[in-house]
């Protein structure tokens, strides 16, 4: 919902000042997804609104869901005809989490990632980023799902600190108590690594959590597989990792995708742990999220189990935090790294 729009076209048409508050928090906190559904506002003016703006924009071409019923991944199509992927999951039994995605692709092309693969076409406005909430808050509702619909995770396509503008105008509509009214620290950014998306984050909303997606521990293998650290180094990192760590006193997650034969092995768990000693207050406020790789078109496998369950041992004996995260969405082509945006 372009709520700048729905403001003016209010005015332009005479009606009083409190349309707006009431049709804003319809759709923002009541799940509301069509005007004529706003049962406090006249039938008409239901009617004229359908005629002149969007509730939301994009469409909705299909969504799939797990046979669990714990995981739904939707494909819009954009006005422009393009299209992204967003996901829901409960990964906490009575809590449903949206994955949000802040771009049609990505340009940082790392090689385990469906999106990356993809390439990058554009990024997403504020409004095509909080229409996803808006979707999904509904979906929720309409659908009966139990639980609460109290998460936000910007995990979906894209690099959201490439996108800095306009994820951090979304950012402030889904804080706002006068539009979503969502709780900063129930709200994850995660990062392929820009560290200067991480200092402007702890500037902006240091009650937003950060996760940056480590995945290889030494710059050789990463500049290798993914090309960002040719950019921020893992010394970059580090430094605004502290930065971040120094302005908001919060924890932060680094997440390891598991890859087997590539950065599996007790030499990488070392270089973890090098690389959270080298972090001011690292052990304490910083926690490592090892993660099943979920199978792309890419030339990976994931870790088996037990390699996983000794490479977390290695770690906690080390006094790292760490724990095995778990995935939800595989199945239907929408857990970590698999949203491609396409339509078959």
């Amino acid at each position: 919902m372009n709520f700048d729009e729905l403001k003016k076209i209010l005015k332009e048409i005479g009606e009083p000042g409190f349309r707006y508050r009431q049709i804003k928090d319809a759709f923002c906190k009541q799940a509301v997804l069509r005007f004529d559904e706003i049962r406090i506002i006249p039938k008409k003016l239901a009617v004229d609104l359908e005629g002149k703006i969007s509730p939301l924009s994009f469409s909705l071409e299909k969504i799939v869901s797990a046979k669990n019923k714990l995981s739904y991944k939707a494909l819009f199509r954009l006005d422009d005809g393009h299209l992204i992927e967003s996901v829901l999951i409960s990964a906490i039994s009575g809590t449903w989490s949206a994955c949000l995605s802040s771009q049609v692709g990505c340009q940082l092309a790392c090689r385990f990632c469906a999106t990356g693969q993809n390439g990058f076409k554009r990024n997403l406005t504020s409004e095509e980023i909080t229409d996803q909430v808006i979707f999904w808050k509904n979906f929720v509702k309409t659908n009966n799902l139990p639980g609460t619909f109290s998460h936000i995770v910007f995990m979906g396509m894209g690099e959201p600190f490439l996108n800095w503008t306009e994820v951090k105008a979304a950012l402030y509509r889904i804080i706002s108590p006068d539009y979503f009214d969502f709780g900063a620290r129930h709200i994850s950014v995660s990062t392929s690594g820009i560290a200067t998306g991480i200092k402007e984050l702890a500037r902006d909303f240091p009650q937003v959590n950060l996760a940056f997606s480590l995945v290889f521990p030494d710059n050789k293998q990463r500049d290798e597989y993914m090309p960002v650290n040719r950019r921020f180094n893992l010394e970059d990192m580090r430094k605004a990792i502290e930065y971040y760590i120094e302005v908001t006193n919060r924890k932060v997650f680094l997440e390891y995708i598991m890859l087997a034969g590539v950065n599996d092995q007790r030499n990488h768990a070392d270089k973890i742990c090098d690389f959270i000693d080298s972090i001011e207050n690292g052990a304490k406020l910083l926690h490592v999220n090892l993660i099943s790789y979920n199978s792309t078109n890419a030339e990976f496998k994931s870790s088996d189990a037990k390699t996983v369950k000794n490479f977390l041992n290695f770690l906690q004996r080390n006094h790292i935090s760490a724990t095995i995260r778990k995935s939800l969405g595989e199945e239907i082509d929408g857990a970590c790294g698999q949203l491609a945006g396409q339509a078959n």
